[in-house]
């Protein structure tokens, strides 16, 4: 990493549209299909389900070796034949995850090398059990986004203990989980980079939970203290999902890199604006 990477503390980098901060890891990914990794996709219910159906293109775009889709049983006569991709798990009356998906997921999860639980779930009671189990049970990189998230919000201590777990957060999501965790820092829409970039630091110093957020017109990686923050071209709105696809794809493809893959998953990202 070069010294011009680097803007006021040296945890703090910044990546520029001509220099990533690991170009040896954005140049070496895996020419053969199949060393690019398998995902495991979770995600929907009865009323939507574009979530999954977009990380699942994007996460094919990001360069993914093969990648499953577990929707709500509710969803097969909609996607069924028509999504090759797609696996079923038992459904609530209301269209979430009930309860026996936990069964259905702790056997698919050993198929792939990571598993992004990308939202699109409802308020559920019973989909709250599933994924608190089986974030506890399931051991190899996991990726939460969207409403996922805001199962955790209030009690994220599953989160910030687990290791290999990143959460790609909104703002108000990121407040909240630092706020449930009397974390001594508040996080505010008014911090300028370098005031965030300070206190994000000490978050994942503190913390195990690696994150990716938006501020202003920058997307922030932060992990295990090191932050990066990388300029977007425009100030895009809807950006979760396609970040958290190439994320946890570039995670899955350097498993020890977990900083320069999120970092260089976050600069190609930018770059495809």
């Amino acid at each position: 990493m070069s010294p011009g990477h680097v803007t006021g503390p040296s945890y703090w980098h910044q990546q520029l549209p001509d220099q990533p901060l690991f170009p040896d890891v954005l140049w070496s990914r895996p020419e053969r299909k199949a060393l690019a990794g398998k995902l495991l996709i979770v995600g929907g219910n009865a009323y939507g389900f574009a979530e999954p159906a977009e990380a699942f293109a994007a996460s094919t775009q990001a360069g993914i070796g093969d990648s499953r889709v577990l929707l709500p049983d509710v969803l097969k006569k909609t996607v069924g034949r028509s999504f090759a991709a797609g696996l079923f798990a038992p459904s609530t009356p209301s269209g979430s995850f009930s309860q026996p998906t936990l069964a259905v997921l702790l056997d698919a999860s050993p198929w792939a090398d990571a598993v992004l639980i990308i939202g699109d779930l409802g308020r559920n009671s019973e989909t709250a059990i599933v994924l608190e189990k089986f974030i506890d049970k399931y051991a190899g990189p996991l990726t939460l986004a969207g409403d996922a998230v805001d199962y955790f919000t209030a009690a994220p201590r599953l989160l910030l203990e687990r290791p290999n777990t990143t959460g790609i957060v909104n703002f108000s999501q990121l407040q909240k989980i630092a706020a449930s965790a009397a974390f001594t820092t508040a996080f505010t829409s008014e911090m300028d980079l370098l005031r965030l970039a300070e206190a994000l630091h000490k978050f994942t110093s503190q913390y195990q939970l690696n994150l990716v957020i938006k501020h202003l017109e920058y997307l922030i990686v932060a992990a295990s203290g090191e932050v990066c923050s990388t300029k977007l071209s425009d100030n895009q709105a809807l950006w979760q999902v396609k970040t958290a696809a190439y994320a946890t794809v570039w995670w899955l493809q350097n498993p020890a890199q977990t900083f320069p893959a999120l970092a260089s998953a976050v600069y190609t990202v930018a770059q495809l604006q």
